[in-house]
């Protein structure tokens, strides 16, 4: 290999961005996936633990999606830049159902981070017969969706986060 080869290696090693170490990912923030909902996630603690928000834009039973809380935990970001996650999503007030999402944050080389999740639904029903029936699977895609801080899922609920009628 010659010196001007050597040369350049050497720098793309050192310029910021140009390796995956270098363009580490955040899960912290506000994120939106291809079906439009959105999540909120805090700042990851240092065990990697964290907590956040979640706004569907579907609903299994035709119920009017609610926030509702997620907790999880990522690898820490020393040992990878884009770290893998997995959350569980309680689904609250409009439906029986949990989720979770395990994933991965990649950064690409112009900055956009992107969250890519396989997500398991576990709906209850009603005997061990429709057990069959009760688990579903899917993909979502998430990208950071820019915005100002404070209380960001609570202004973006339908009307009906404030309808106290109990769901049938």
């Amino acid at each position: 290999m010659g010196s001007g080869a050597l040369a350049l290696l050497l720098l793309l090693a050192l310029v910021p961005g140009a390796s995956p170490a270098g363009r580490k990912c955040e899960l912290s923030g506000l994120w939106r996936n291809n079906q439009e909902s959105l999540m909120e996630i805090s700042a990851v603690r240092d065990d990697g633990g964290f907590q956040g928000k979640y706004l569907t834009r579907v609903s299994l039973a035709g119920g009017c999606p609610r926030v509702s809380p997620l907790k999880g935990a990522q690898h820490h970001l020393s040992e990878a830049a884009w770290p893998t996650f997995g959350f569980t999503v309680r689904w609250e007030k409009f439906s029986n159902a949990t989720t979770v999402f395990v994933g991965q944050c990649f950064v690409d080389a112009g900055g956009k981070e992107t969250l890519v999740t396989t997500w398991l639904l576990r709906e209850a029903v009603g005997s061990l017969e429709d057990d069959w029936k009760a688990t579903r699977v899917g993909r979502n895609v998430f990208t950071r969706k820019r915005s100002q801080k404070g209380k960001i899922l609570q202004s973006w609920s339908s009307s009906c986060e404030d309808d106290p009628s109990p769901e049938p």
